[in-house]
């Protein structure tokens, strides 16, 4: 007999939530001061990440040492792997946030200073960068950690896309305007400065309009992580995404993908020497892979991935190597801002895809710890992939080391999708629908766990 008080197959359909739309995140003040903190800070990283990039390569033109400035960037996340993960966890996250731009603050101001007094000494820059890395290496996990506590569970996703767009409206117009200021003069009271030290001031502004946005949330997430230190739970983030075989092949895909497939950090290369473009046509290519991904991550806030996102992440990887193969090849500045325009839009759905599948998939007193392990991928597929493509440049040019690492990113397509069939079967990114494929054993039947 059938129970009267179990909901039938009808009503449960009815009961199912819908995927939240619009701006519904934007309902939430914390979230709303957030993502103006983090729109303002990103948008003085980017234009601070160019001025670097063009200092260094007129300090010493070679390709090689814009890999470097990469690597600085990326050491610290492997370095601090496990101590950023237990940060986010042990302390109150909102802190550990505004602890690492304070640092960050420190840094530009040394840059600035450092611009004014002609330091020709491009390991002084190389330092200062490392220490900006291990900001980022600790503010990461804390800050992806930090975002499930400012919006309903509900609305997550839908906080996630949010994100991403304003992520990539930052990385759009940062360039654009590190590329403006560049050519610029300005007059102070005190002397009259042009080029890179005008981005640094202006990268400074808004650093600490960040540290001040975000000292004035009102969340205070608190110690998440109470049990007592130990080697078991500094590794446990480590240990939860290795036997978590979704999380894995997520991450080490766009780790191995974007690194092989790292057009940007030669984009000083083709504006000067390949495509003539120029100081503001540089700012312009560098724009373009953001405004791809803004466009399309502002189709997912209205238009969510409903069906198939493990299928739909794959598809745009593979989309993301053939676009960098023609970008390598491309003498034209049209068909390289198309190709730039494709790489941003289709990594853009990687992005959105891996991101929900991070908090969703992971419990909320080890975010911290399994974020600080998604950030070594994703510091690696792009500081380090910056020095991948810097040395390939070195050895073999830098249109073959283009063309080769999107060739690269083919072929990782085709091997994760073989090797992590969970991937494949990821439908709709709700905690149910992972629940179900843990049920049916996906999950953890890619590789043997232990």
């Amino acid at each position: 007999m059938t129970d009267s008080s179990s909901p039938t197959n009808s009503e449960a359909e009815v009961e199912k939530p819908k995927p939240v739309r619009g701006a519904a995140a934007f309902q939430s003040r914390d979230f709303r001061r957030y993502q103006l903190a983090r729109f303002l800070v990103i948008l003085g990283a980017e234009a601070q990440a160019l001025a670097v990039a063009w200092q260094v390569y007129h300090l010493t033109h070679r390709a090689i040492d814009l890999g470097y400035t990469g690597l600085a960037l990326f050491l610290p996340g492997p370095l601090f792997l496990l101590a950023s993960g237990h940060a986010a966890d042990r302390f109150d996250r909102r802190n550990v946030v505004l602890l690492c731009y304070s640092l960050q603050a420190v840094c530009t101001v040394v840059l600035l200073w450092f611009a004014l007094a002609g330091v020709t000494n491009v390991l002084l820059i190389y330092a200062l960068l490392f220490l900006i890395g291990t900001g980022r290496s600790f503010s990461a996990p804390a800050s992806s950690a930090l975002l499930p506590h400012l919006v309903p569970e509900n609305h997550f996703v839908n906080a996630v896309n949010w994100g991403a767009a304003i992520f990539q409206l930052a990385n759009v117009a940062g360039p654009a305007i590190g590329g403006v200021l560049l050519t610029l003069p300005l007059t102070l009271a005190f002397a009259s400065i042009a080029g890179v030290p005008i981005v640094y001031i202006f990268t400074l502004i808004t650093t600490l309009c960040y540290i001040a946005l975000v000292y004035s949330l009102h969340v205070r997430p608190g110690r998440m992580e109470h049990k007592d230190l130990s080697l078991e739970t500094v590794l446990a983030g480590l240990h939860y995404t290795w036997k978590n075989k979704l999380l894995l092949g997520a991450c080490s895909l766009d780790l191995f993908a974007v690194l092989l497939g790292g057009a940007v950090a030669l984009l000083p290369i083709y504006a000067e020497e390949i495509l003539h473009a120029g100081p503001r046509g540089f700012g312009l290519l560098r724009a373009m892979p953001a405004i791809g991904a803004l466009c399309i991550s502002m189709v997912l806030a209205w238009r969510p991935i409903r069906r198939h996102a493990g299928a739909q992440m794959l598809v745009c990887v593979g989309i993301f190597g053939a676009a960098t193969i023609v970008f390598g090849v491309s003498r034209s500045i049209p068909l390289s801002l198309a190709a730039l325009f494709v790489i941003g839009a289709s990594d853009m759905i990687s992005v959105v895809v891996r991101s929900s599948l991070l908090q969703l998939a992971t419990p909320a007193a080890m975010r911290g710890r399994v974020s600080a392990v998604s950030y070594l991928f994703i510091g690696a597929s792009n500081e380090f992939g910056e020095f991948e493509s810097g040395v390939t440049a070195q050895w073999w040019g830098a249109v073959r080391a283009v063309v080769i690492g999107g060739i690269g990113s083919l072929m990782i397509t085709g091997l994760w999708s073989t090797f992590f069939r969970s991937l494949r079967s990821v439908d709709e990114l709700t905690a149910e629908s992972l629940q179900h494929l843990r049920d049916l054993h996906i999950i953890d039947a890619d590789l043997d766990a232990d």
